[in-house]
């Protein structure tokens, strides 16, 4: 049976915020607690501050972005997997791939995160080694995205958990670094991706921007927590 759909509208994405809603959205970050993160988070946080260090860097970040794109990915495929199975139910079916898109734009919109990150990487002259930029990426998201699939596979809610953990901590490191490091402030945005991602007064607005963007995603994962299936 061939069930014809029209796509569905992708979401627009995380908004973006002028100067000053930046600045109040780095407040709020820092004065939030963070979550309290669960084995399978500290399990891929600790190599990464281990290989990488504890305090942020754009090197960090663009090791970190490669690697949030995974559960994005691995919802997809279970996604296309559900519309197969309930292609007789097309109301379901259309439920099933409209959460599919929307894992696609956060895809999407993690991406742009990695190129701006590998943009500012290599303005800065930093070297960017096979082991460390490579091999070491490709193992956590190796684990991050089979983990993420099976737990969604298992009980849904805890895939979105562990998603929302991890964007959590980048909210947190994005805005901490920025605080850590005033000079940002005076540095121009230079605006590789102006024309995707939008221009900002500063690389400090710049990386606000995308913890901002980091929120968002893991305030949906939360509210996805709360009706994680689309089966009844």
């Amino acid at each position: 049976m061939t069930i014809t759909m029209n796509r569905p509208e992708a979401p627009a994405g995380p908004v973006k915020l002028d100067r000053h809603d930046l600045r109040a959205a780095q407040i709020e970050t820092l004065e939030t607690p963070r979550m309290k993160y669960g084995l399978l988070s500290r399990m891929m946080f600790a190599p990464v501050d281990l290989l990488y260090g504890k305090r942020g860097s754009f090197t960090k970040f663009a090791m970190l972005e490669t690697i949030a794109r995974v559960p994005y990915q691995a919802w997809e495929r279970v996604g296309y997997w559900a519309v197969h199975r309930y292609r007789g139910r097309s109301a379901l079916a259309r439920r099933v791939f409209e959460r599919i898109v929307e894992a696609r734009s956060d895809q999407d919109n993690e991406q742009w995160h990695l190129l701006i990150m590998q943009d500012l990487v290599q303005r800065d002259g930093h070297r960017q080694s096979w082991l460390l930029h490579r091999a070491a990426p490709w193992a956590i998201s190796f684990f991050y995205y089979h983990v993420s699939w099976i737990l969604f596979l298992v009980k849904p809610e805890w895939s979105y958990r562990l998603n929302a953990e991890f964007e959590d901590h980048a909210e947190h490191s994005y805005m901490e670094f920025v605080a850590e490091n005033p000079e940002l402030e005076h540095r121009p945005d230079p605006g590789a991706y102006a024309a995707e991602y939008g221009r900002y007064d500063s690389v400090a607005d710049l990386m606000r921007q995308i913890g901002h963007d980091e929120r968002v995603h893991k305030l949906d994962s939360m509210a996805h927590m709360a009706a994680p299936r689309l089966t009844d």
